[in-house]
């Protein structure tokens, strides 16, 4: 009896190992494992991480359940941060646009008028800029980011880029704090990229399905590479477009439930982030992010009126010293050779934003606030119906 009793607790824990390793399967499916097809090479991860340098970190916070109470809860909010070029401070070119402009994204006044990326980009929501803003202040001079010694050390104009949380998180409570940044940055990584219900995204909806955060990238044929990072919170249920199908009209059930807020207030923004290991100078890289407005259309966005979609691309090509003494070289690609980096841009924004998605999983909120994931059977259905699953 005893021998069949520790056999028996052991059976339970094998199978609860089990669970979580098919939950974490399960959680890691990303659009391509449910056979959506897509145009383009992708990196060896599929991720704004394939171009070499680029780090990635983020830190969740999700606490508590039930009615909504300021500053207490629940809480479904996060940081995501990304390191252009290290955890070492080194200049990139950049640039950055815009398709509608209800959004913020704190020191691209500088970006645009300088053409560098001085500073992490950290993604959060929106009534929490102004503690990330500060917070990445202090982990800079913390973490040595920039080399103290120079009398221009101090100087911090952080970028820091936000969309609205707020059907399912307690977004006025104030709860992103400055090791919540930390975290996000002094755990930023290459590698594979954790997407949907994670860091800056993780109260975001996405076409009235849950969204968050996603990410894609391509290989070109000139052997340079383009990642994106989105965090996607846009966008209406009958727009949604998957693999050129209008599939928000066809899908049946998973309405969003909201007690209390209505469906259509506030959080129609995505926030995308460009990065490319090719030789682009600013103006270049702004022709590049403003291709995104057209990744996002062929998903069913439209940069509606309260929508705010703010882009910003970056080069990592080394561009030697940027004092200010002295005449600087630097290398560009002609501009004949954009054309791929516009379509790969295009790709990667499109793909990324399903990546999203499909990552993404139900989540109950602020007084049982439910947002649902994509639902994968119906998806696979549809396409299939149109011939456009990719088995």
């Amino acid at each position: 009896m005893f021998l069949f009793i520790k056999s028996l607790r052991f059976s339970v824990r094998s199978i609860g190992i089990l669970l979580l390793l098919w939950s974490a399967f399960v959680h890691a499916e990303r659009a391509r494992d449910w056979g959506i097809p897509f145009v383009g090479k992708p990196g060896p991860q599929n991720a704004i991480t394939d171009v070499q340098g680029v780090l990635v970190g983020h830190c969740t916070l999700i606490k508590g359940s039930g009615d909504l109470h300021v500053g207490k809860g629940p809480i479904r909010t996060g940081v995501t941060a990304i390191l252009p070029s290290g955890k070492a401070f080194r200049p990139v070119f950049a640039a950055c646009d815009t398709l509608n402009g209800n959004g913020e994204m704190t020191g691209t006044t500088w970006v645009n008028e300088s053409g560098f990326l001085e500073e992490p980009l950290l993604l959060t929501n929106t009534h929490s800029v102004g503690n990330v803003y500060e917070a990445v202040i202090h982990w800079r001079r913390q973490a040595g980011y920039h080399d103290l010694a120079d009398p221009f050390g101090w100087a911090s104009l952080p970028v820091v880029a936000e969309t609205w949380d707020g059907r399912l998180n307690d977004i006025h409570g104030h709860h992103i704090r400055q090791e919540h940044v930390f975290k996000a940055l002094n755990s930023a990584r290459s590698g594979a990229v954790d997407e949907g219900n994670v860091g800056g995204g993780t109260g975001m909806v996405c076409h009235r399905f849950k969204g968050g955060v996603g990410t894609s990238s391509r290989v070109m044929k000139n052997g340079y590479t383009l990642g994106v990072l989105v965090q996607a919170n846009y966008g209406k249920r009958e727009n949604l477009t998957i693999a050129g199908i209008r599939l928000g009209e066809r899908i049946a059930g998973s309405e969003m439930i909201m007690n209390g807020l209505e469906p259509q207030a506030s959080g129609h923004s995505i926030i995308v982030i460009i990065a490319t290991d090719a030789p682009l100078l600013p103006h270049q890289l702004k022709r590049i992010a403003r291709r995104s407005s057209l990744g996002i259309g062929r998903t069913g966005g439209f940069g509606a009126n309260s929508s705010g979609d703010l882009f910003l691309a970056f080069s990592t090509y080394p561009i030697g010293k940027t004092s200010n003494k002295g005449l600087s070289q630097v290398s560009m690609l002609a501009n004949s050779q954009l054309d791929a980096f516009f379509l790969a841009t295009i790709q990667c924004v499109e793909e990324s934003v399903i990546n999203a998605m499909v990552a993404a999983e139900t989540m109950v909120g602020i007084n049982g606030n439910t947002v649902f994931q994509l639902p994968k059977e119906q998806v696979i259905r549809i396409l299939d119906r149109h011939e456009i699953i990719d088995q």
